[in-house]
C-alpha cells in the first residue's frame, strides 16, 4: 500500500496481517481525496475511525491536514499505525487511541473537519454508529463524514442531522459522504 498524494506521496506503508482488516485501495483513496477536495472547506483536523493501517488518516496528513486522531481497538493495528506515522514523518501530528470506536466517541472533544468511518465489511454497526456521530460534539456544521462500506450495504439518506450529499461506488466498495443539515 502506498500514499497516493501530498508530501508523502509514493511512500509504502504497512498493513496489519488480519482477515478483519480491509485496507482501502490506492485507487479508492485517490478518489476519496478528489471528492473531499470538492466538498470539504476546512482541512485542519481529521478523525480516522476503524483506522486499521491508518492509510486514510495518513493520506490526509500527507495532503496537509494539520492533525489526525486515529481510533482502532486492535493493539496490532495501533502498533502498525504508529509505525506508519513514524515512517511518513507525521507522528507529531497525530494521536492513536487504542480502544473501541463507540468508547472513543464518548470522550473525544476536538472538533473534526473530516471523519473517516471505514469498518470491516462484516461489521454491522453503521446504522447504529452514524446516528451517534450525528449527535456527537465533535461534528460541526462544516464537518464532512466519509463512510466506506460494502456496496451491497445500502445506507440511509439521513441519519439524525446528517444528510448524504454524495455516493460513489468502486467495485464492492461504496463511499457515502454526509454533512450536517444547515438550518434554514
Amino acid at each position: 500500500m502506498r500514499i497516493t498524494g501530498g508530501s508523502a506521496k509514493g511512500q509504502i506503508i504497512k498493513s496489519p496481517q488480519s482477515v478483519a482488516v480491509r485496507p482501502t485501495t490506492d485507487k479508492v483513496r485517490e478518489a476519496v481525496f478528489s471528492i473531499l477536495g470538492a466538498v470539504a472547506s476546512n482541512w485542519d483536523s481529521g478523525l480516522d475511525l476503524y483506522a486499521g493501517s491508518g492509510a486514510l488518516g495518513i493520506e490526509a496528513l500527507s495532503r496537509e491536514v494539520g492533525w489526525v486522531d486515529f481510533v482502532d481497538q486492535s493493539s496490532k493495528c495501533c502498533l502498525v499505525i504508529k509505525q506508519n506515522l513514524i515512517k511518513t514523518g507525521f507522528i507529531d501530528k497525530a494521536h492513536v487511541y487504542c480502544c473501541p470506536v463507540m468508547k472513543a466517541i464518548g470522550f473525544l472533544e476536538r472538533s473534526y473537519d473530516m471523519v473517516f468511518v471505514d469498518p470491516p465489511y462484516a461489521d454491522n454497526s453503521l446504522s447504529t454508529l452514524i446516528p451517534v456521530l450525528s449527535r456527537s460534539n465533535f461534528i460541526s456544521r462544516d464537518s464532512v463524514i466519509l463512510v466506506s462500506h460494502a456496496s451491497r450495504n445500502i445506507l440511509d439518506q439521513q441519519y439524525g442531522s446528517l444528510s448524504k450529499i454524495k455516493e460513489k461506488r468502486y467495485g464492492d466498495t461504496c463511499i457515502s459522504i454526509y454533512q450536517k443539515e444547515v438550518a434554514s
